[in-house]
């Protein structure tokens, strides 16, 4: 067998306590890919406001768009929305405000345009400040089709006097979306994806979440 080689001495002055101390205290390299900076993310698609945004907020306009002053609103598929608002780079933006509209169950707006057939119990549209992880939540109904339109919920973030992003949510799976031509016009299946949320059953109704990212 070949004789084993003696150990390499330390350089003068040090001994193996000071060579592992040495090693602990150097600061350590990375320079794989977790030492890249985090892409910017893509802000999520905007689409036009449509002609129904109210022209007088409702005095009720709440978070919850099942129950209008004291009216209470049984129709359709009471549902959640949920999301958070984020810039580019992930950071909840504090102060945002979510706004959201719809129709009723039978296709009407609270809009004079839509000749004021809305269902009086419905509030139509809500308002909420996103809390410092910058979460936002509503009580609606699960969003249904009219006319040409598929099944969707208008989403409009403000932040100060700004307004950041307006846009629609569509529901996963729904068959009508491939007739929508708002939603086929976005510009690739990402941009749809990004807009397009599954409704999941929860045992007080349905559940849907649509996270924000907007370019502040």
């Amino acid at each position: 067998m070949r004789p084993k080689p003696p150990d390499r001495p330390a350089p003068p002055g040090w001994n193996r306590r000071a060579v592992a101390l040495a090693l602990v205290a150097s600061p350590v390299v990375w320079t794989g890919a977790r030492a890249q900076p985090a892409r910017p993310r893509r802000a999520t698609p905007s689409q036009t406001e449509g002609p129904f945004y109210p022209l007088t907020l409702p005095q009720d306009a709440d978070f919850d768009l099942l129950r209008n002053g004291a009216l209470n609103y049984t129709q359709g598929q009471p549902s959640w929305l949920e999301g958070s608002v984020t810039d580019l780079n992930g950071k909840p933006l504090r102060g945002a405000q979510v706004e959201i509209w719809q129709c009723d169950h039978a296709g009407h707006y609270d809009h004079p345009g839509d000749g004021g057939r809305i269902d009086k119990a419905f509030q139509g549209f809500g308002r909420v400040t996103v809390n410092a992880q910058g979460e936002y939540r509503f009580r609606t109904i699960r969003p249904v089709a009219y006319g040409s339109r598929a099944p969707h919920i208008h989403v409009k973030v403000k932040l100060g006097g700004r307004e950041l992003l307006t846009t629609q949510l569509y529901v996963a799976g729904e068959p009508l979306n491939q007739r929508d031509f708002l939603w086929r016009n976005l510009r690739d299946d990402d941009a749809r994806a990004a807009l397009t949320v599954p409704f999941t059953p929860v045992p007080d109704g349905l559940r849907a979440q649509l996270p924000l990212v907007v370019e502040v």
